[in-house]
């Protein structure tokens, strides 16, 4: 049986995620990697690899496997069992997105099909049956939303999640984002900031970010934006250990502003500074990250 030396990323997800990115991404950095494996062969596989010396695994599973997708929680358990740490991360997208990606390569969605008079009605059904077989995998991992992000994009997102330290019992995910583009899917918590003073309207801020020196110290200088950081801060640190306890492995926290740009982005910063030292964070900047919206994931990424 495996023990705890050998890492193992488990990659789930909607069809249409991304799932392939993230496993090319993941065998760019020396795991071996195998998609759509039958979730019953999970622990013979992991066994097999492991007398060849394999030290990185990444295994892909999808709805492909729906007949037998009730057995993955015995596998993991059986590894878990051994010692063997699995990082699980879950892709996701909204409906109308994937429904886009799908239009655009012109694949079939695995659960579609191909005789139905209403093509687009019975690709929404079928994501929809997919998003209920998947749902208790998805509760179980981390969840990234890909639907407005670029494919280098998530390749960084999921080294920044499987470069976490396991001896750490949750990680802090703080995300920006602009409201016009939507809010992300994969947030536990939002908190909108629009109401608060915006550096967009200052002509030597308007090309700068959160990131930058003039706009913290145009920022730090509203007791307004004070008050925000300090209630955020307080409302976690009342409930994230209590998360912590539930066995919560991963939160995400996001502050969304108008652009995206400037105040969610510094308080992102600050925030993620301010929980460090008790748990280990992780920031992500969509808007200023990487521009381009979904329909940068073509066929070839499924």
């Amino acid at each position: 049986m495996p023990n705890a030396a050998l890492e193992i990323v488990l990659i789930t997800g909607m069809s249409g995620s991304g799932k392939s990115v993230a496993l090319h991404a993941l065998e760019d950095w020396g795991y071996y990697c195998v998609d759509n494996l039958p979730p019953e062969l999970i622990v013979p596989f992991v066994q097999v690899e492991e007398k060849n010396g394999a030290t990185r695994l990444a295994i892909a599973v999808d709805v492909r496997s729906a007949n037998s997708l009730p057995q993955l929680p015995a596998q993991l358990a059986e590894l878990a069992k051994a010692g063997v740490l699995v990082k699980r991360l879950f892709l996701d997208a909204a409906t109308d997105v994937l429904v886009r990606r799908y239009s655009e390569s012109r694949r079939m969605h695995p659960l579609s099909h191909g005789d139905a008079a209403d093509q687009h009605h019975a690709l929404v059904e079928a994501i929809e049956l997919e998003r209920k077989l998947l749902l208790d995998l998805r509760s179980n991992s981390h969840v990234i939303d890909t639907g407005m992000i670029r494919p280098s994009q998530l390749q960084s997102w999921v080294k920044d999640v499987i470069a976490t330290r396991p001896m750490i019992p949750l990680t802090l995910v703080f995300a920006s984002f602009s409201f016009k583009r939507g809010i992300p899917i994969d947030a536990d918590y939002v908190f909108d900031v629009r109401m608060l003073p915006n550096p967009h309207y200052e002509p030597e801020l308007r090309h700068l970010t959160g990131l930058d020196q003039p706009v913290a110290a145009f920022l730090t200088q509203h007791e307004d934006v004070k008050r925000m950081q300090s209630d955020i801060e307080r409302f976690l640190a009342h409930w994230l250990g209590k998360l912590a306890r539930n066995h919560r492995s991963y939160v995400t926290v996001a502050i969304g502003c108008t652009g995206g740009q400037h105040r969610s982005v510094y308080l992102v910063e600050r925030l993620a500074a301010a929980f460090a030292d008790q748990w280990q964070t992780l920031r992500r900047h969509r808007e200023i990250e990487g521009s381009g919206a979904a329909s940068v994931f073509k066929a070839s990424v499924y």
